[in-house]
């Protein structure tokens, strides 16, 4: 299994625009397409950030999921829709969690 550890930053002002297109429409799509979340968090230190957690089984699934994700007509449409004011989005970072050995089973 293969984790990502996802971190959004929205720009200034933009972070509930950022959230509510995730529970609009980023959320249905990644269903959609197989993509698995396992927990949204907010960070009261850091107000304009998004973190999450995906879950893919192997570095083709990965690959392969966010490829869809990014060719995907619903998501490009939304995404500008909710851009016609700017990004929303100013950075983002991606952090590969691969589990070891002594992990605990799930």
């Amino acid at each position: 299994m293969i984790h990502e550890l996802k971190r959004y930053q929205a720009h200034p002002g933009k972070a509930d625009a950022l959230r509510a297109r995730f529970v609009a429409v980023t959320v249905p799509i990644f269903a959609r397409l197989g993509i698995t979340v396992r927990h949204y968090w907010t960070c009261p230190q850091e107000a304009d950030c998004l973190y999450y957690l995906v879950e893919f089984t192997d570095e083709a699934a990965r690959s392969a999921a966010w490829a869809a994700f990014a060719a995907d007509d619903e998501w490009k449409a939304a995404k500008a829709a909710s851009e016609k004011d700017g990004p929303l989005l100013a950075s983002q970072t991606t952090v590969l969690l691969h589990p070891q050995s002594f992990s605990a089973p799930r």
